[in-house]
């Protein structure tokens, strides 16, 4: 549970953190918005660290289905998009693998 709460802190910062690039490059925003954009890349990749996982491979595949999913909750809540049926479908194969590799016996 406590790897699954993490994958989900890093999807938040690491989706927060590109969201902010997306923003500057391609909605013609500030570039202040490069600095909470560039801390959140990197607390990304210091919570990533944190997974229990013996291999960085591992950690990083579990954490891309969370990625997934958190990827299509942010276009619902902070781009205002409601999810189609296959950004769901997706998600919920993504997590679903997320779950195999995060529950699996070693």
């Amino acid at each position: 549970m406590a790897s699954l709460a993490l994958c989900v802190a890093a999807a938040i910062a690491e989706i927060a953190g590109c969201f902010t690039f997306w923003m500057w490059v391609r909605k013609g925003s500030s570039a202040l918005w490069l600095v909470p954009g560039i801390l959140c890349l990197v607390a990304f990749a210091w919570i990533l660290t944190k997974i229990e996982s013996d291999f960085a491979g591992r950690a990083y595949a579990a954490y891309g289905g969370v990625y997934i999913a958190a990827s299509v909750v942010w276009l619902w809540l902070f781009e205002g998009r409601v999810p189609e049926r296959p950004d769901l479908a997706g998600a919920g194969l993504a997590m679903a693998g997320a779950a195999i590799i995060l529950a699996s016996p070693r």
